[in-house]
């Protein structure tokens, strides 16, 4: 089993669908991996690239055992509208798949997946626009307390 860090670089997204009646909306993103769960900043209206072409640039980390327990290698982003009287509003959901990325990065010690783009859908699975991401595995150096000697291991307690 290869244990390593699972790095998401969340860059951006276009055409979201505005859930505000009034006004631009200010969208988040909340990132998930096997139970894991990071959450980026808010994009105020008022801050560059406010609304449906949010800009995050911001890089998040998981740790990863691969392979490690269930079969659901897949990164879940979920775009938040934050709002202040009322709940947050759901924008939409785009879910990349990292099986490939994790078993090559296992094998080689690193992998990466340049940002590209993907589709973002509403719950009904309708498209309402899209989100720029990219990928990097690295697998963590083997740590052990052993030492070898001519083919056999002593273990420090």
């Amino acid at each position: 089993m290869a244990v390593g860090i699972l790095e998401v670089l969340l860059v951006s997204a276009k055409d979201l669908e505005n859930t505000d009646f009034l006004g631009r909306m200010d969208p988040y993103v909340i990132i998930q991996y096997k139970g894991q769960e990071h959450k980026s900043s808010v994009i105020r209206v008022d801050g560059a690239g406010g609304g449906s072409r949010p800009s995050w640039n911001e890089k998040f980390t998981f740790m990863v055992e691969y392979p490690g327990s269930g079969d659901d290698y897949k990164i879940i982003l979920t775009i938040m509208d934050k709002d202040t009287f009322s709940s947050d509003d759901f924008v939409g959901q785009a879910t990349i798949y990292v099986k490939d990325l994790l078993a090559t990065g296992a094998e080689k010690g690193n992998a990466e997946l340049h940002p590209c783009k993907y589709r973002v859908v509403r719950a009904d699975q309708r498209y309402c626009g899209e989100i720029e991401v990219g990928a990097t595995f690295t697998r963590k150096a083997e740590e052990t307390d052993e030492e070898e000697y001519g083919g056999w291991r002593e273990s420090s307690f």
